[in-house]
């Protein structure tokens, strides 16, 4: 069976401290048996969702750029890896416009799709965008990949953050675990298939109470 995870890189420099990072966790999925697909994103031009209404009726983003390239990938693939450089303790602001219209406008189950995230910063916001990416997974039923350390490298070059050992010790081991995952949960749903979800109730309090 073939696995597929879609790599998104958020930083405008596609050979930068965020692709030395996922390059480890790339490496580390191939020698396990999963295929990637990589997607620059970092330098293209992507607004912020217009909350027109478009996605809902039409099933894709009424902006017509990468996103819906990526949403055909992210609907056939098994895992989302996204990278991050970190711009003032957050991640980019292009991943950013990127993730909410990628995640919005997909009317796709994401369900026990795998996601994991890579930061990369020269000392300090590691820890904060981290956690703000994950949200993306969390709230789409999506099991986020853990590994022996947050998943982060520090580094103002590549070549500062190929001296960082352990955070790319972090990423290979953030690969196996993410393709373990993988392997793991698709067994588990050809036997007994995914688990129930439910969706019938909204709290929104219209009545002010």
């Amino acid at each position: 069976m073939a696995y597929k995870v879609l790599v998104i890189n958020g930083s405008p420099r596609p050979n930068g401290c965020t692709a030395t990072a996922l390059n480890e966790v790339i490496r580390a999925l191939h020698e396990e048996g999963v295929e990637t697909e990589l997607l620059q994103i970092g330098k293209d031009t992507i607004r912020g969702c217009l909350a027109c209404g478009y996605c809902s009726t039409h099933g894709e983003c009424v902006v017509k750029d990468k996103v819906n390239e990526a949403a055909k990938l992210f609907e056939e693939a098994d895992g989302l890896l996204v990278g991050s450089p970190v711009y003032y303790a957050s991640p980019n602001a292009t991943l950013v416009a990127f993730l909410d219209r990628l995640f919005y406008s997909t009317g796709f189950s994401k369900q026990m799709k795998v996601g994991a995230a890579v930061v990369n910063c020269r000392r300090g916001g590691n820890t904060a965008s981290f956690d703000m990416l994950n949200k993306y997974f969390t709230i789409s039923g999506m099991p986020v990949v853990s590994s022996t350390y947050w998943n982060q490298t520090h580094g103002f070059t590549p070549e500062d953050v190929k001296k960082d050992l352990e955070g790319l010790q972090t990423m290979r081991n953030l690969g196996r675990n993410m393709a373990f995952l993988i392997k793991a949960i698709a067994a588990e749903k050809g036997k007994s298939g995914l688990p129930l979800e439910e969706h019938d109730s909204f709290t929104s309090f219209p009545d002010g109470k």
